[in-house]
């Protein structure tokens, strides 16, 4: 009788045994299951980020280029104002006129040499001498 009880005490022994080992298994699989998914889950979401970056730079690259064009739109209007500038004769006289004041020439000789209405010239002595105070 001993030994029954020995071998039933043993069988009982195991199947807890088997019981705590198919739990731990199905636990364990849980677990690998549950980090799958969060694998999945992020490869997918990185997927997602590095479409948006691709569109992204998309996007930069484009506003890169439209910004370099209105630069150079701006620095081609830039150079046809000097253009114009210095192609307005008018506007060649009264630099010059602006110069001469500048460097101390009397009222008659910028009328002369510029060929200036005394009217103008006096008003250039005039914008002169309140730009110098």
């Amino acid at each position: 009788m001993l030994l029954l009880s020995i071998a039933i005490s043993a069988l009982a022994i195991g199947l807890i045994s088997l019981a705590l080992i198919i739990a731990l298994k199905n636990k364990q699989a849980n677990e690998v299951n549950a980090v799958s998914q969060q694998l999945k889950d992020s490869s997918e979401q990185t997927h997602i980020l590095r479409s948006e970056i691709s569109e992204l730079r998309t996007g930069l690259l484009s506003i890169g280029k439209r910004v370099l064009e209105v630069e150079q739109q701006n620095q081609d209007l830039v150079q046809q104002q000097a253009a114009q500038k210095y192609d307005d004769p008018d506007a060649k006289i009264y630099s010059r006129a602006v110069k001469m004041v500048e460097l101390g020439a009397d009222l008659d000789e910028v009328i002369r040499e510029c060929e200036l209405p005394r009217a103008e010239a006096e008003l250039l002595f005039s914008l002169h001498k309140q730009k110098g105070a």
